[in-house]
């Protein structure tokens, strides 16, 4: 499994309602507040073999108050 790293900033005002959002579609392993230029950080295990540009846009980018992501993708836990 590949896990993924998205930092999502939010709208002025609308951090909460993002990660009510997100927390009901299931998506995430870990969702956090942040502090600096992105006010979340979501961990998620995209399913095997999928889009993660597509699965992010499919799943994540429609939610309204998500103003900007930063997405990173890892490849081997030490």
């Amino acid at each position: 499994m590949t896990c993924v790293f998205v930092q999502i900033r939010c709208k002025p005002g609308t951090t909460y309602q993002v990660a009510n959002a997100i927390a009901l579609r299931e998506i995430h392993s870990e969702l956090y507040s942040t502090s600096g230029n992105y006010d979340l950080l979501l961990k998620l295990y995209p399913p095997e073999n999928a889009d993660i540009g597509k699965y992010i846009n499919e799943n994540l980018l429609d939610i309204d108050g998500i103003e900007r992501t930063l997405t990173t993708l890892t490849f081997k836990a030490f």
